[in-house]
């Protein structure tokens, strides 16, 4: 499914209870895995590919948290509104579920399972997600469950 109303000018009631969202393609690179090893997680088997192959994963993997950084740019890309994003107040449940590789294309799927419109700011709702990273294959690589804040497109009280 995609959203009839583009992310420039997307607010709270665009974002539909119950709709799966796809998108994204973003390719991992080794010199990207590796630098960022090296500067936030330094654990071998994402910082050294020759290395790498004596562990457990058989070659070098991505940090989780790179995958992270990798699924929040293309969330930022496709799904968020660029005018009504108000931030998230945390994620749950985050899962590395599958090593990520040198080369694994991502993409993600995103369902709404939540919409609510705040009780106590009028002009902002919540939406609540299930978000997948899933790989070439159509893999989940990672989930979390999260919530976006975002104003709403009318604000009046008598919405809620």
């Amino acid at each position: 499914m995609t959203f009839r109303t583009p992310a420039e000018k997307r607010y709270f009631e665009d974002y539909e209870e119950g709709s799966v969202h796809e998108f994204g393609s973003i390719t991992v690179e080794e010199e990207e895995i590796v630098s960022f090893g090296r500067r936030y997680d330094p654990q071998v088997f994402h910082m050294d590919p020759v290395k790498a192959k004596e562990t457990a994963f058989g070659g070098l993997i991505a940090s989780g948290w790179l995958t992270a950084a990798l699924a929040m740019r293309m969330i930022v890309d496709h799904y968020l509104s660029h005018t009504a994003s108000l931030g998230s107040p945390g994620v749950d449940e985050l899962r590395w579920l599958k090593p990520v590789r040198p080369g694994n294309r991502l993409s993600l799927r995103i369902r709404i399972v939540e919409t609510r419109r705040s009780q106590t700011k009028p002009d902002r709702g919540i939406v609540g997600s299930l978000v997948e990273v899933l790989n070439q294959d159509h893999e989940i690589v990672m989930s979390w469950k999260g919530m976006n804040m975002l104003q709403c497109r009318n604000a009046s009280a008598d919405h809620l």
